[in-house]
């Protein structure tokens, strides 16, 4: 940009009414979805720009082998909705496209115990536990929150394990953004509990963002626009952002990657920790340079666990019901999710191995060997198996343990270091125990991913942290009002801003502390 074009950038923003708009939100996942709501609402002028595509029920594959509707690699032309990043500490899954997250989630709402919020970097703060309470009612009421009414096959052998390990009385129906027909959300259908949630909903039965938040912020005069990627964010007087900032974009699926940019007194930043914090790492080193140290700092996961039971019985059908439709807690600080994808999409089958461990990558190769001669007939009819996805109930453990990693800029993106505690590991002794009870109950036989098994790297779609809140710059990115250090009018609202281990799905937590951190945003005319 010309120091010409930058002065009169900065004269035109100085009058409020040279601004294109008052707020910029980059990413309509679970923190820009609130994001746009809420400042709609207070009379803001507001724009979201989202990375991936505006999809409807019809755009959603009917499994998940249709690998360009469903996953998004620009570089194959794959534009669908979900995203496998890959590093060396760590397998991320999570969602792209209008809804963000919502879209490829379990739809899943669950409030963390109150070990999350008197831990990390938040916890001497404000009273955590209790500033959120009113803030989850009101995202589960936006989000027209219900309690599964049904459970099949997977729950009920839940159930029983629960029974088997002497936690019966801890076996609960999950609370899920699910339409059952009880007319919370009109503009819903009827769930047929297909089990398709997480390939995307085409019964337009899962209450995702982009029906609710994004729906009624459009209504009061919000913009969205897709398919586009934003690439710098400038301080119009070229210091701390009093003036505001110019957003700079290109498009993110054209060949041809025509840039635009906009005026904006305020920013956003809700592009979910892959997104948020890769671009708060390269401005800090360009346009940005006020940001905090601590960018990219304190991610964490939920330390979980994925395990594939594939039965032998041909009379079960794991397909049938929401995608998670219960949850047992299996001790103080770890539970168990039986996941669930719709018939037919069975395309995880092609990474699965035998659960095994070791100390090295040999031991473990050596092991496998040693199950697949073991158990021959078990192993043919498992990696045989005609229909996966009906014949094989995925495990999802998670616990509340405390370990960081962090990421950093490298040559092709971000890389992972490890930060503080133990690094994630794909090994957890009682997870492994839980699924080989539980395969016992549905004569089965418990499978891994092969990423887990070779190179011993856990899979997470809970990737949280990287802007942490702190109480000042050289504990967090953000203060406990969301707001970035070094910086006026910007804040953080993500999962990058989730400062502890909540060890349950954090969706809902998003929701909740942003619609604190936008209340505590004043009106226009305030």
């Amino acid at each position: 940009m010309s120091i010409k074009s930058s002065i009169y950038e900065k004269k035109r923003a100085q009058n409020m009414k040279e601004y294109d708009y008052d707020f910029v939100i980059v990413g309509s996942g679970f923190g820009g979805s609130v994001s746009a709501l809420r400042l709609s609402e207070k009379g803001y002028k507001v724009l979201v720009i989202e990375k991936g595509k505006r999809l409807t029920a019809d755009d959603f594959p009917k499994t998940n082998w249709n690998l360009k509707k469903w996953m998004w690699i620009p570089v194959l032309r794959f534009f669908g909705f979900f995203k496998l990043s890959f590093f060396r500490h760590i397998t991320i899954l999570s969602g792209v496209g209008v809804g963000g997250g919502s879209l490829v989630y379990a739809n899943t709402l669950a409030i963390p115990k109150k070990e999350f919020y008197e831990s990390g970097s938040w916890k001497k703060l404000v009273d955590w536990e209790n500033e959120l309470k009113p803030y989850y009612r009101k995202a589960l009421e936006m989000l027209g929150a219900v309690e599964n009414p049904r459970l099949e096959t997977g729950d009920l052998a839940l159930k029983k394990l629960g029974k088997l390990i002497g936690k019966e009385n801890e076996f609960y129906p999950t609370t899920v953004a699910v339409s059952f027909g009880n007319g919370e959300k009109s503009n819903l259908n009827e769930c047929n509990f297909c089990g398709g949630c997480m390939t995307g909903c085409r019964y337009n039965a899962k209450n995702t963002l982009d029906k609710n938040y994004l729906a009624e912020a459009e209504k009061l005069g919000a913009e969205i626009i897709s398919e586009t990627e934003v690439i710098d964010v400038v301080p119009l007087d070229g210091n701390k952002g009093e003036s505001g900032y110019r957003v700079l974009t290109k498009s993110s699926t054209s060949f041809f990657k025509s840039k635009k940019s906009f005026i904006t007194k305020s920013i956003v930043f809700s592009g979910g920790v892959l997104g948020t914090v890769k671009l708060l790492l390269k401005l800090k080193q360009t346009s940005l340079p006020n940001l905090p140290g601590q960018v990219g700092a304190d991610v964490r996961t939920n330390s979980e666990s994925l395990v594939g039971v594939t039965t032998f019985d041909k009379s079960i059908s794991f397909s049938d019901g929401i995608a998670i439709g219960s949850i047992l807690y299996t001790g103080n600080s770890t539970h168990l999710e039986p996941v669930r994808y719709g018939s037919g999409s069975g395309f995880w089958r092609i990474l699965m191995s035998p659960m095994v461990s070791g100390k090295s990558v040999w031991s473990r190769i050596k092991n496998i060997i040693l199950d697949l001669i073991k158990y021959p007939i078990k192993n043919f009819k498992v990696f045989t198996v005609w229909n996966w996805a009906k014949r094989t109930q995925i495990l999802l453990f998670m616990q509340t343990i405390d370990s960081k990693i962090r990421f950093t800029l490298s040559r092709f993106g971000m890389k992972t270091e490890m930060q503080e505690g133990k690094a994630p590991s794909a090994f957890i002794p009682e997870a492994k125990e839980l699924a080989e009870k539980y395969a016992g109950i549905v004569n089965g036989k418990p499978m891994v991913l092969l990423t887990e098994t070779l190179g011993g790297i856990p899979t997470t779609a809970h990737i949280l942290g990287g802007a942490v809140i702190g109480a000042n710059r050289s504990e967090g990115v953000i203060d406990s009002n969301q707001k970035v250090f070094g910086y006026e009018n910007m804040w953080v609202c993500d999962g990058s801003a989730i400062s502890a281990n909540p060890g349950v799905n954090p969706s809902l937590t998003i929701l909740a502390m942003t619609e604190r951190a936008m209340d505590k945003v004043p009106g226009k005319a305030d």
